[in-house]
């Protein structure tokens, strides 16, 4: 099919719940991507954050190919050997003893919650209450978009479950006056991605964490977006050194095929009892392979390292351009690969102008450009975004 049959089919038979930029892409190489008609774009989006090695990685090819060749699923009724590998390379990076694998970031902050219900249960049959911050974003399933602190994602869908509220992210004093005793976890973003790249005091997780242990409240990262070398360390809780008891993963961690997880402290490894909690898919083999390619690429080049190389040099000529677009951008924002470029008018004019000329960027929570490139990414091409990224700006 061409480009047009290939959209409008899409159109015709898909549900209508994504709005698509009329690209159709094919194939890509590093940090490029090709469409159906052969033009180039650089990718600073990475699949929204999932593309950690790039495209078409040789690597994460060959783990694919060699365990497609072997066995692909087989459910978690039996034990298979990659499973094995990357829970235990979980964990040796991590510092968590224990993980549960399942398919999607949703899924994992599903399962986060469903730990922490019971734990708190398991207290008092009235410590449910689950905290959750304004502008946050874990999920679209009933119970994440539940937690989700944007209104937006939870007209039409109710009721929503009960035992949720929420407070500003980054106000400790809203936090300390919601607190209680049937508060079960405080489940935050390390760094708000969808809700604009918003990173906190490491001061405010400190605190937050103190909170936790003074209620007997789980603290739960949801590190979807921020974990596994993206901001420029393995997990984002390690700027502040804020470890939760409950992290949740997904995004990055199987370099693109679709894989997450949710990984708890020893004291909880034993909270969920056999029948409590499942997937079918999750943790296949096939999933596994990649994840454990991915994981080993990360730790073999160091790739924190160069990221937070990278994401200095291009976080720079962000702030220059804000320095010669005062009257456009409001504030540079973020760590490591992942950036916010908030603003003063909303950002959809922004991202097509730079879309027609070949660089693939986002724009979430109205007005904040969001960058997150596949975390190889050099500083050549870091360069050719900022190019791009001014022509645009010029014209905005």
């Amino acid at each position: 099919m061409n480009t047009q049959e290939i959209i409008q089919t899409t159109e015709q038979y898909y549900l209508p719940v994504f709005s698509r930029n009329q690209i159709v892409l094919d194939h890509g190489k590093g940090c490029k991507v090709y469409d159906k008609d052969g033009k180039e774009y650089l990718d600073f989006l990475a699949g929204i954050a999932v593309n950690a090695l790039g495209h078409a990685h040789p690597a994460l090819i060959e783990a694919i190919t060699s365990q497609a060749k072997k066995l692909i699923h087989c459910s978690n009724l039996y034990y298979t050997e990659e499973q094995a590998l990357l829970v235990k390379q979980l964990a040796k990076v991590s510092g968590f003893p224990r993980s549960f694998l399942c398919n999607s970031g949703a899924e994992a902050n599903e399962g986060a919650i469903k730990l922490a219900r019971k734990a708190g249960k398991q207290k008092s049959p009235s410590k449910f209450k689950i905290i959750s911050a304004i502008h946050s974003f874990h999920g679209r399933t009933l119970t994440t978009l539940t937690a989700t602190g944007q209104p937006k994602y939870q007209q039409g869908y109710e009721p929503l479950p009960t035992g949720f509220e929420y407070v500003e992210f980054g106000n400790l004093q809203a936090l300390e006056k919601m607190m209680d005793n049937d508060v079960c976890a405080v489940l935050l973003e390390p760094i708000q991605g969808e809700g604009g790249v918003h990173v906190p005091t490491d001061e405010y997780l400190q605190q937050v964490r103190l909170l936790c242990d003074k209620y007997e409240a789980l603290l739960i990262f949801d590190e979807i977006q921020t974990g596994l070398c993206r901001t420029g360390k393995w997990f984002a809780w390690q700027h502040s050194n804020v470890k939760p008891d409950i992290m949740t993963l997904a995004k990055a961690l199987g370099g693109g095929l679709p894989i997450g997880a949710f990984l708890v402290a020893e004291k909880l490894a034993h909270v969920l009892a056999p029948g409590d909690h499942g997937s079918t898919f999750g943790g296949n083999p096939l999933a596994c392979a990649a994840a454990n390619a991915t994981l080993k690429v990360m730790q073999e080049t160091e790739l924190s390292k160069h990221v937070v190389e990278i994401g200095d040099y291009l976080k720079q000529g962000l702030l220059k351009l804000q320095h010669k677009f005062p009257s456009k951008i409001k504030e540079v924002r973020g760590r490591g690969l992942l950036i916010g470029l908030e603003l003063t008018a909303a950002g959809g004019t922004l991202v097509a102008s730079c879309l027609e000329k070949g660089v693939i960027i986002n724009c979430t929570a109205g007005n904040v450009i969001r960058l997150a490139p596949p975390l190889i990414v050099t500083k050549e091409e870091s360069e050719q975004l900022l190019v791009v990224l001014e022509q645009a700006l010029v014209e905005f």
